[in-house]
């Protein structure tokens, strides 16, 4: 199994909405592409911003490829995502796992 972890940023007072927005887009997404095999968010505050964490899980490389595209490492964007203040790290992790579970 593969997992893809993803990060971002966004000022404190965007936390809420932006929760509501990954919900939209990134989880749901990711976990209509057969081969997923869930999705998980962590949210960390820390002073004035909120980091978010996606950790989506895969039952292989072709399966993430279907989403990401022909250059997986790149974080997959929306283009809403600005209005949110959004910083997203340009890249992801992607790495073998051996239990399908929540990493959080």
């Amino acid at each position: 199994m593969i997992s893809r972890t993803w990060h971002g940023i966004v000022p404190i007072e965007m936390k809420e909405n932006f929760k509501n927005h990954l919900e939209i887009t990134g989880v749901k997404d990711t976990i209509s592409i057969s081969g997923n095999k869930g999705a998980f968010v962590k949210i960390v505050d820390q002073g004035n911003y909120t980091h978010f964490f996606l950790c989506t899980l895969w039952d292989k490389m072709e399966s993430v490829i279907l989403y990401a595209g022909e250059n997986p490492e790149v974080a997959v964007t929306y283009p809403e995502d600005e209005k949110y203040g959004l910083i997203s790290d340009p890249i992801v992790i992607h790495q073998e796992v051996k239990i399908g579970k929540n990493p959080f």
